[in-house]
């Protein structure tokens, strides 16, 4: 197995798919300052600094200095949470959500193209597995 996560590794390095869909999302952005984007949108709801992080699996103060520079840019904004007024929850704006679109679309339609050949079977035996992996490896570095 080592092998074939190495090349896989090695294929999306010389590909530079993350660099390339980054450009095409067309803003001066980072990785991490994207990634909380990402976060935000998949999670298609407003969320806290401290969910934010923790999806992320970085400490809190790292969200909280991207989130100032997404602020400052008009991709994200801070509201009040309607089961707690006192707490603050973060939220794509248009151009937010629009930015996160365009480099998840990126990267998934390179892989949608990448196996665009392979049977309904294979893509849900595959998707299964995948599924299955990352929750084993997940758990068994949450051991640690």
């Amino acid at each position: 197995m080592l092998p074939h996560l190495m090349r896989l590794s090695t294929v999306l390095n010389r590909s530079r798919l993350v660099e390339r869909a980054m450009e095409r999302v067309g803003l001066p952005l980072d990785r991490p300052g994207l990634t909380v984007l990402i976060t935000l949108r998949t999670a298609d709801r407003p969320l806290r600094v401290g969910e934010i992080a923790t999806r992320m699996q970085v400490a809190g103060p790292h969200v909280t200095r991207h989130l100032h520079d997404l602020e400052r840019a008009g991709l994200v904004r801070r509201v009040t949470d309607p089961g707690d007024q006192r707490a603050r929850l973060v939220e794509l704006t248009g151009p937010g959500g629009a930015a996160a679109g365009r480099y998840l679309e990126a990267v998934l339609g390179s892989f949608a193209e990448a196996i665009a050949g392979w049977s309904q079977e294979d893509l849900a035996t595959f998707g299964s597995l995948l599924g299955r992996f990352v929750e084993d490896v997940q758990a068994h570095f949450d051991e640690d």
